[in-house]
């Protein structure tokens, strides 16, 4: 009895200071994991806020264009064509943003097929404005998908989800 005597609260003292240790691990193995969720959070909606500025930019740009393009006359102009050219090259530099800030290619590629339907309506090419319809949609599609991924659109509707 002796031996326990001495060795008994040895040993209980080593086996809570076990404890502690992993008691101690696994708080900072939750707490390493709630770091790490709260940058993800962070980090999405930092891209989120960039990617909005950049998609906001591209579509105000896209509507310039559109508004010109389909509007204008023979008669216009040098002018006319001039602004719509200055217009389109703003456009390929707003897709370019969206190019770089993009997450997916659904939406780079969307951003694309928008934009270059957008310069075949500057260019005379196209001019119904049904015609960008489509692509318009894709494209704002795309973008949603790339800003909150998984929560889809409702029936092409802005920022409703599904």
């Amino acid at each position: 009895m002796g031996s326990w005597g001495t060795l008994g609260p040895a040993l209980l003292s080593l086996a809570g200071v076990v404890l502690g240790a992993g008691g101690s691990l696994f708080g900072q193995y939750l707490v390493s994991r709630a770091s790490t969720r709260q940058l993800e959070v962070q980090e999405a909606a930092a891209h989120r806020a960039e990617l909005k500025n950049a998609v906001l930019k591209f579509v105000r740009i896209a509507l310039q264009v559109e508004k010109v393009a389909l509007t204008r006359s023979e008669a216009a102009g040098p002018a006319a064509d001039s602004e719509l050219g200055r217009l389109v090259d703003d456009l390929w530099l707003a897709q370019a943003e969206i190019d770089l800030a993009a997450r997916t290619e659904p939406l780079r590629g969307a951003t694309y097929r928008y934009a270059f339907r957008l310069a075949e309506a500057a260019r005379g090419e196209t001019a119904d404005a049904s015609a960008l319809r489509g692509p318009q949609v894709q494209f704002m599609d795309a973008a949603y998908d790339d800003m909150w991924p998984g929560q889809g659109r409702a029936n092409g509707e802005l920022g409703s989800p599904r």
